[in-house]
């Protein structure tokens, strides 16, 4: 790309340039992984790059979808980032942002990720009803790009909804629908970036995310077997997914309480706190409530403890 100087408008945009610009959001998307929202502020100046490229640069017809590809998937980060500092407003701004920009780029996979991040900023705040919207409308668009990772990420959130609606016949379909998607896609075709994160581990980690719900909404029996699928997504995740892995320890802690283990449960919900300390999340804070309530209820010196440790946490200013 060339410029006559600072300040002037772009030149002829090339392959190697939008390369470089996928590259840097693949280094901030990485970055949100490891340390949480709080940390990924380089993506907005990022975003005002690839404006300036979309306003004054002169692209060529094949790469103007790629760059309003790049565009989208920068919202869709920054959204999930204003999410993850517990910013709600801001962060639905930037997904109905991304995925006005992936429609117009034709992007159909990047339009399914998009709703499925709006459908998980709705079920954070336990709106059942707008999650499941969502979720349901980027089925549709994932059944268009023809990506069954894509399909598999939005049924098994769709199956995670209903456990928190408490339909546990509905919720048990749409997870096993999303686990045989997820197997056909293994070896289907590789995955976008955005949608990169969601292996094995991952689908571990929602089944043991949809029957920690149906235990906390219909019975606890689902327990048991939570356990074993959050221990196997707790074993899969490095460094690199450490805020994934604070989540998963949080409702394994969660899941020992409502068996009764509570010294399973101070041991691993100890090792959830120090975990989300690191972290530039709130999300990480938000999902310690059901915990706490958990421990509030038991009257030994190291529930208490561990109850004292969380709402100090809770309570402190984000980074």
């Amino acid at each position: 790309m060339t410029t006559a100087g600072k300040g002037d408008p772009p030149g002829r945009i090339g392959t190697t340039d939008v390369e470089c610009l996928e590259n840097a959001v693949d280094v901030l998307r990485a970055l949100d992984y490891r340390q949480g929202g709080a940390f990924s502020c380089d993506a907005v100046r990022v975003v005002k790059s690839v404006s300036l490229l979309l306003n004054w640069g002169a692209i060529p017809g094949g790469l103007r979808s790629r760059l309003l590809t790049v565009l989208a998937d920068l919202h869709n980060l920054l959204g999930w980032t204003e999410f993850d500092i517990g910013r709600r407003v801001p962060a639905r701004l930037r997904f109905d942002r991304a995925l006005g920009l992936a429609a117009a780029a034709g992007n159909d996979n990047l339009m399914a990720n998009i709703c499925y991040r709006l459908g998980r900023l709705a079920l954070h705040h336990d709106d059942v009803q707008d999650g499941l919207n969502h979720l349901r409308q980027g089925q549709a668009a994932a059944r268009r790009s023809g990506s069954l990772r894509a399909q598999a990420i939005l049924t098994v959130n769709e199956a995670w909804a209903l456990a928190k609606a408490g339909d546990e016949r509905a919720a048990l379909t749409s997870l096993s629908r999303a686990e045989c998607q997820f197997e056909r896609a293994d070896t289907w075709a590789a995955a976008r970036p955005w949608e990169a994160f969601f292996g094995t581990t991952d689908m571990a980690a929602m089944r043991g995310t949809v029957l920690t719900e149906l235990a906390r909404t219909v019975t606890s029996r689902h327990s048991e077997e939570a356990i074993a699928r959050l221990r196997d997504a707790v074993g899969g995740y490095g460094a690199e997914m450490s805020r994934s892995l604070a989540l998963t320890l949080i409702m394994l802690a969660q899941n020992h309480a409502l068996q009764g283990d509570f010294d399973e449960a101070v041991r691993t919900g100890g090792e959830a706190v120090d975990l989300a300390r690191g972290l530039g999340s709130t999300r990480t804070k938000d999902r310690l409530a059901p915990l706490a309530a958990l421990l509030r209820g038991h009257a030994d010196p190291a529930s208490r403890d561990l109850l004292a440790r969380i709402d100090r946490f809770r309570a402190e200013p984000s980074p």
